[in-house]
C-alpha cells in the first residue's frame, strides 16, 4: 500500500496513482484517488462543515500555489490542521509541472465542460478525469445538502495592477452572484473579484455549473518556477484554506469597501489570423482603457472602448483562433453597502 508522505515530490517523480485508503492515527482517513489527486475523509464525516475541493497546477508554471496545496497537504498528514471538512486536492497538469511549462499540449483550463472525442490528447483526457474526480467527489455533498466549495489556484502570466483577484463563474440560471461568497475572498486576501457574464471552458466554471459549488478560479501573483516564489505571499490564503478545512466557515456580512468588485462587459474574440490586438499584449491587468480608444480590430471587426471605468484583463493576442483574446470589464456596484 503506497502512503503519502511528500505528495508534491512523489507526483512529480510519478510516484502516486490510485491506492486503498488508510487511516492517520488521529482517525483521518487518506486516499490516493489519481495521480497527483488525494482526498482526506474526517473520523466523524457525518458532523463535517463542508465538501472542498482546492485545486492548482492547471497550468504548469504556476507553481506558488502548488508550492501552498503541498504544505496543507503536509500539515494534515502530520496533524498540524484539525480535519473537519472533506477536502479533495488537486495537482491539475501534472505533466506540464513535471517541465514547468503553462502546457504540453493544450492550455488545460480551455477544455472543461466538453464532450469527450476519441481523437482527445492527453490534457483533454486529464481534463474529463478531473471532472470525474470531482463529481464523484461532491456527489454526496449534493445528496446531504452540505455546501461545497472549490477553489482553483492560478498565478498570472501577466503582471497586474491588482495582485490578487479571483473570477466567480457565472450562475445557473436563476441564481445571481453571492455576495457571503465574493466577502469571503476579502478574508483570503482577494483584493478583487470578477462576476463573469458568459458560460466558460474552465475547471471552476464546471464545479459550479455541474456540482452547484461556489466555485472560483483565484489569482495570486505571476508565475515563476518552483522555488522562486518568495515574492509571493500567500500567507492569507493558507490560513483562510486551513480554517475551511479545520470547519471554520465564516458568515461575513457584507462585502467590505477596501474590495474592488468587476463584471465583465464583453469577451474580445479572436475570430482568425488577421486579429490585431491594439495594445501591448503584456499590458498589466486592470489597466484603464480610455474611452473611446479602438482596442483591437479582426478584419471588418472593431473593439472600441465605449464603456465607462473600463479596464482590460487578460491581454493576449497569440491564442488559438476562437479563443478570447482579452476581456473589457468594468465596476459593478451591487454589492455596495446602502
Amino acid at each position: 500500500m503506497m502512503h503519502v508522505t511528500h505528495f508534491l515530490q512523489q507526483t512529480l517523480a510519478g510516484d502516486t496513482e490510485t491506492a486503498l485508503p488508510y487511516t492517520l492515527p488521529n482517525g483521518v482517513r487518506v486516499q490516493v484517488m489519481d495521480e497527483g489527486v488525494v482526498r482526506f475523509e474526517p473520523r466523524d464525516s457525518e458532523r463535517r462543515k463542508l465538501d472542498l475541493v482546492i485545486s492548482c497546477g492547471i497550468h504548469g508554471n504556476e507553481t506558488a500555489p502548488v508550492e501552498l496545496v503541498d504544505r496543507l497537504i503536509g500539515e494534515l498528514l502530520q496533524a498540524e490542521i484539525r480535519l473537519r471538512s472533506r477536502v479533495l486536492f488537486i495537482l491539475g497538469n501534472v505533466a506540464a509541472l513535471r517541465v514547468g511549462a503553462r502546457f504540453v499540449e493544450t492550455d488545460m483550463n480551455r477544455l472543461f465542460c466538453r464532450i469527450p472525442e476519441v481523437s482527445d490528447g492527453m490534457e483533454q483526457r486529464r481534463a474529463t478525469m478531473l471532472e470525474i474526480h470531482v463529481v464523484r467527489f461532491f456527489a454526496r455533498a449534493m445528496q446531504e445538502g452540505k455546501p461545497r466549495l472549490h477553489y482553483d489556484l492560478h498565478t498570472a502570466i501577466h503582471g497586474s495592477l491588482i495582485e490578487k483577484f479571483a473570477i466567480y463563474p457565472l450562475p445557473p440560471a436563476g441564481r445571481d452572484f453571492d455576495p457571503v461568497q465574493i466577502a469571503c475572498l476579502a478574508e483570503a486576501g482577494i483584493d478583487a473579484v470578477l462576476l463573469q457574464s458568459t458560460p466558460a471552458p474552465t475547471f471552476s466554471f464546471y464545479s459550479s455549473r455541474h456540482c452547484d459549488a461556489a466555485a472560483f478560479t483565484v489569482e495570486l501573483g505571476c508565475a515563476m518556477p518552483f522555488g522562486h516564489n518568495q515574492g509571493i505571499d500567500l500567507s492569507r490564503m493558507g490560513d483562510y484554506l486551513r480554517g475551511l478545512i479545520a470547519g471554520d466557515v465564516p458568515q461575513p456580512e457584507q462585502v467590505p469597501e477596501s474590495q474592488q468588485v468587476y463584471r465583465v462587459s464583453r469577451e474580445v474574440v479572436k475570430q482568425s489570423s488577421a486579429f490585431r490586438l491594439l495594445i501591448d499584449g503584456k499590458t498589466d491587468n486592470f489597466t484603464p482603457l480610455p474611452q473611446g480608444m479602438l482596442l483591437a480590430e479582426d478584419g471588418e471587426t472593431r473593439w472600441t472602448v465605449d464603456e465607462a471605468d473600463a479596464r482590460i484583463i487578460f491581454p493576449n493576442p497569440d491564442v488559438a483562433v476562437g479563443q478570447r483574446a482579452g476581456l473589457i470589464i468594468v465596476p459593478d456596484r451591487r454589492f455596495r453597502a446602502g
